[in-house]
Order: C-alpha cells, then sequence, then structure tokens
C-alpha cells in the first residue's frame, strides 16, 4: 500500500492551511479534493478577518488575492414594506495592515493550493475519499476510487457534512438544528460602479448585513460584500426552521424575493451573474464541536464546526485557517515523537484551547440559542421600523412629540416574553 506522512481530506482553507504548513517543512503530505480544484466547491459569504491568523502564515498575505478591505459596515432591519440601515466607519478600518476583506474562494482557493504544491504538497482533485482504513482502532489511511493510501495522520477537512468524522466515531449523524443551508450569487458589476454606489475609494470594501422579514421569522438573515469586480450577495436559513415551516418555503424563491427588494436591486443592477452557489453551513456554536482528535487522525474547518455567528459578525474562514495550520503543529510534534496516537495527538485541542478559535466560540457559546429566536426576525424589525415611519412621516394631522409616539408604539408591541429577550442580550 503507498503511503504518505499526512493524508488530508478537503482542499478548502483548513486543509490547504495544514498541506502548506506541513510542505513547508518537509513533511510528506496529500490533499484529496472532490471537486475539480480547490475552490470548486466551496463556499462561503466572503469575510476574512486577518489579524487572528496573520502571525499564523506572515509569507503568504502580501500576495494573497484578496478582494477589497472592508472600511464600512452596515446593518439592515427589514419589515416586509421598509427597513433600517445602520452604517458604522472608522479610521481604524482604513489603516493598514487592514483588519479584513472581502474574499473569492474559487479564486483565493486556487491560488492557495498552488503555493501547497510549490511547497512541496501533492493536490488529487475530481476524487472523492470513500472511507478510512481503520486498524485496530486507529487510522492507517484512506480508500478512494478502488485505492488504498496509507498515512500517519489523517486531517478530516472535508467540510461541514464531514462524512469522514462520522466514519471515524468523531461525531454522531448530522441533525438539522446545527446547520443553516445558504444561497450566494456573485455579481459582476464594474469596480467604479462599485465605489459609486457604495461611496467607496479604490480598493475600499463595504460589508453589509440583512435580519429581519427576509427570513420570514427563521432563523436567518442575508448579507452583501463587494469584491475588485463584483458583489457577492447572500441569504442563509436555518435547516430546521425551513423543515417545520407551513406552508413550506421555497429557499430559491425566498432568495429571489430577497435581490427585488429595492433595497438590493437597486445596488445590484445592471449587474450579470457570474457564480450562483448553494451550500451548507455550521451554525451550532461550541455545541455543534465533535471529538477533535483520535488515533491517527484530527478534525479541523467547518468539519469541526468551527464557525461563528455572532449575529452583527459571522465568521468561519479565520477559524478554518488557524485550525488547519495548529493541526499541522500537533502533527509535527507528533512526528518528532514518533507517536500518532490519539494521547500524542490531544495536543491539537490544547493549542487551539490557547488560541482564539475555542476561546471565541466559548465567549459566544450562547449565541446560537439567542439568536434562535423568532422575536428577532418579526417583533423587533417591525416595532423599529413603525416607529420611526410615524416619527419621520409627516401627515395631515398634528405631529405628536418624539418620546410620546415611542412610548406609544413600545406599549403597543410589548410583551413579557421580551424581558426575557433583554436578559439574553448580556449573555452574549
Amino acid at each position: 500500500m503507498d503511503k504518505f506522512e499526512v493524508i488530508i481530506v478537503g482542499g478548502g482553507l483548513a486543509g490547504l492551511a495544514a498541506a502548506y504548513s506541513l510542505a513547508s517543512d518537509g513533511i510528506e503530505v496529500l490533499v484529496v479534493e472532490r471537486g475539480d480544484y480547490c475552490g470548486a466547491k466551496n463556499v462561503t459569504g466572503g469575510r476574512l478577518y486577518l489579524n487572528p491568523i496573520r502571525q499564523l502564515l506572515p509569507d503568504i498575505w502580501e500576495e494573497a488575492p484578496l478582494e477589497r478591505h472592508v472600511c464600512q459596515e452596515k446593518i439592515t432591519v427589514m419589515t416586509d414594506t421598509s427597513s433600517t440601515t445602520m452604517s458604522f466607519a472608522t479610521q481604524a478600518f482604513r489603516e493598514e495592515p487592514y483588519h479584513s476583506y472581502t474574499v473569492l474562494r474559487a479564486t483565493f482557493d486556487n491560488w492557495f493550493a498552488d503555493k501547497v504544491g510549490e511547497a512541496g504538497g501533492v493536490i488529487i482533485t475530481k476524487n472523492k475519499v470513500d472511507d478510512l482504513i481503520i486498524e485496530n482502532d486507529k487510522v492507517i489511511g484512506i480508500k478512494a476510487g478502488g485505492d488504498e493510501i496509507g498515512a500517519d495522520v489523517v486531517v478530516a477537512a472535508d467540510g461541514a457534512m464531514s462524512i469522514i468524522a462520522e466514519k471515524a466515531g468523531m461525531r454522531k449523524p448530522h441533525v438539522p438544528q446545527g446547520f443553516a443551508v445558504a444561497i450566494k450569487e456573485v455579481i459582476e458589476l464594474t469596480p467604479q460602479i462599485i465605489e459609486d454606489r457604495f461611496n467607496l475609494n479604490d480598493g475600499e470594501g463595504a460589508a453589509n448585513v440583512f435580519m429581519g422579514s427576509i427570513s420570514k421569522g427563521m432563523f436567518g438573515g442575508g448579507f452583501l460584500y463587494t469584491n475588485r469586480n463584483s458583489v457577492s450577495l447572500g441569504l442563509v436559513v436555518k435547516i430546521s426552521d425551513l423543515m417545520h415551516t407551513e406552508p413550506a418555503i421555497d429557499m430559491p424563491q425566498l432568495f429571489e424575493d430577497f435581490k427585488s427588494r429595492p433595497e438590493i436591486s437597486t445596488l445590484i443592477k445592471g449587474g450579470d451573474s457570474i457564480e450562483y452557489s448553494a451550500h451548507v453551513i455550521p451554525e451550532g456554536g461550541m455545541e455543534g464541536v465533535p471529538q477533535l482528535f483520535g488515533d491517527g487522525i484530527l478534525v479541523s474547518g467547518d468539519a469541526a464546526g468551527f464557525a461563528l455567528n455572532a449575529g452583527l459578525t459571522v465568521r468561519g474562514m479565520e477559524f478554518a485557517i488557524a485550525s488547519g495550520v495548529l493541526a499541522a503543529k500537533a502533527i509535527k510534534k507528533a512526528k518528532e515523537n514518533n507517536d500518532f496516537s490519539k494521547q500524542s495527538l490531544s495536543y491539537y485541542k490544547k493549542l487551539l484551547e490557547d488560541s482564539f478559535v475555542l476561546k471565541d466560540l466559548a465567549t459566544f457559546k450562547n449565541a446560537p440559542i439567542f439568536l434562535d429566536n423568532p422575536r428577532l426576525y418579526n417583533v423587533y424589525p417591525n416595532l423599529l421600523n413603525v416607529m420611526l415611519e410615524k416619527v419621520m412621516f409627516i401627515g395631515t394631522e398634528p405631529k405628536r412629540k418624539l418620546s410620546a409616539t415611542a412610548v406609544q408604539e413600545m406599549k403597543s408591541k410589548f410583551r413579557f416574553s421580551m424581558i426575557k429577550d433583554v436578559f439574553g442580550v448580556f449573555k452574549l
């Protein structure tokens, strides 16, 4: 049986980060990716926060194909007929090194795969890993396309629906409550149009999250990110909510309804759709993290549930990259000791616990519970927008005091359940 020191299942950010770190130190590494190329099947909203990972891979960011540095943050709260947008900008966003960028995964991942190849790693695309080779409860390789390939360590980096982690007994079968489905469209526009419409300078980018009636009371929301020559527009809804909604809601139609809103249609007017994709993403937070290490195996990236939806920020790519680099570090130490046992590879979890990955997931462990609240998507957006409409609309009747208008509207919508929601905020 042919053998590599390390086999990585999945050529996404976690797998490529691990492969690059290992290959750069002369370790034999094989990446098996089922897509036509790395990035062909990888989907994300498109926002990468660089500060947490800048020093983990310090030699790649200067030449990485990043899109625009984000200097403008917007939050739009919507009802069926109205919306309120809050915008935030700070000089800190405009100072180098920039803290976040938009990213197109088809471009970035393909470039990152080339870097792995330059470092000496081997990447095989268009191949699906069918199973693990397990001997005496230890993972010793993979089965793919009728072939068996051995390894000292296998890294499961095969995405949110990781079959490899499940086959290794690292996680239970998936349940809908822990995942969301995302639809994303990349719409081509000229750089000049993007900068004019979003009030940006050359190279600057904007990020806009949307919440409220667009998800029909379900856990979810929308996003829009500006790239160099396009915008990434998407909608995310929790799978369990979609399954239990009566009458059934068609996700593609929900996305088209979102696109047709005037808040969106004016921003993408005249653009050409150049990419349309759908993807399952983890939404379980800390509760969704499986067993991370075993005899001869580690789990990283989305396969490990390393994604964080904190409401105003949605993060995942930096978690994937960091977990890949730390997996590589644990493997290097295991190689030094010639010990790839579960106990030896447990060092990986310690590295994660000492990093922002598990620390941030622990800090925001209550976020999935707080966000799984229908009032966030119907009652509160309606309260905010109706109150502003009554304050700002000038009709035929004399205006009431602003304070009286606000108090009346809040009293009319008050429910005792809102008190619980207030306490929930303090748990975030």
